[in-house]
């Protein structure tokens, strides 16, 4: 049993939530590089060297990417031989405490702007510290606690839908309606997108698949040859749109689409599709 103390984990998602906050992955900046080098839209080019620009000013200045910081998700898999210990004072702190109090530090010592209400429908005051986090937990073998934090904005996440389609459906209805998603997301969701697709499962695991997704290098493709097309495919379609950064025309809708799947029940097919804007938030750490 290997034993990790709540104050270190909580460090470390401090760290997360800023360096997520400040620094664009390399994929997406290297993504974004390479849409500059295929774009036919002047002006659409120009926004995207404006976005690879600010990438650099928030990374050298350390400063937020976008005023939206987020609502930060928390992927967590702990080795099935770790066992978190409280820090001195705290009682009977748990993983989930860590986490929390590792999000509020991170977002007031980082500046960022804090974004979460305690009540969705009444009150909807102000947390004041970013917390509660969204937490995804699973077990996995080993002695590490990987940990990565994602800072998701509100104007994305509010375009991103779930279907349950009959098990009938073929791949082209499916393809239609990703698409269509993704049209009717437009400027309001900040393109150039990442789009995460999640298929089979169930209700909810198919929107966590959606999700997770985006944590997906963005030049990896699917394992499975169908859905890897399937992948190829869709961002084609999507890229056709026009929409382009910004929504101001372009070829550059997308900058990737990831897929991942689950099996399912026989009467069921369910999809669905978390839209991620072009300042595509994430940092991994292992403990």
């Amino acid at each position: 049993m290997r034993y990790i103390e709540s104050e270190k984990i909580a460090e470390t998602v401090e760290s997360l939530c800023i360096s997520a906050s400040y620094e664009l992955p390399d994929d997406v900046l290297a993504a974004l590089k390479k849409a500059t080098q295929k774009e036919s839209n002047p002006a659409a080019i120009k926004i995207l060297n404006q976005l690879i620009e600010n990438a650099r000013i928030a990374k050298d200045e350390k400063m937020a990417l976008c005023q939206d910081t987020g609502l930060a998700v928390v992927f967590v898999e702990q080795g099935a031989e770790v066992y978190v210990k409280p820090s001195a004072g705290e009682g009977q702190s748990t993983l989930f405490d860590a986490i929390n109090t590792g999000v509020a530090s991170g977002y007031e010592k980082g500046y960022l702007r804090k974004s979460v209400v305690t009540d969705p429908l009444n009150k909807r005051e102000n947390t004041g510290s970013n917390t509660p986090a969204i937490i995804h937990h699973t077990i996995a073998p080993g002695r590490k606690l990987k940990l990565t934090v994602m800072t998701k904005g509100g104007g994305c996440e509010n375009k991103s839908r779930f279907r349950m389609f009959e098990p009938t459906a073929d791949r082209e209805e499916i393809i239609d309606w990703i698409v269509n998603i993704v049209s009717s997301a437009g400027a309001d969701a900040c393109p150039p997108f990442v789009v995460g697709v999640g298929i089979g499962g169930d209700f909810e695991l198919s929107c966590l698949l959606s999700k997770k997704a985006l944590l997906r290098n963005l030049g990896q493709r699917n394992d499975d040859e169908f859905y890897a097309e399937l992948e190829i495919d869709l961002l084609s379609r999507i890229n056709a749109l026009g929409l382009g950064p910004q929504g101001l025309g372009g070829d550059t809708t997308a900058l990737a689409v990831l897929v991942e799947t689950a099996p399912c029940h026989i009467a069921s097919l369910p999809v669905a599709v978390n839209i991620e804007c072009h300042s595509h938030r994430h940092k991994t750490a292992v403990i």
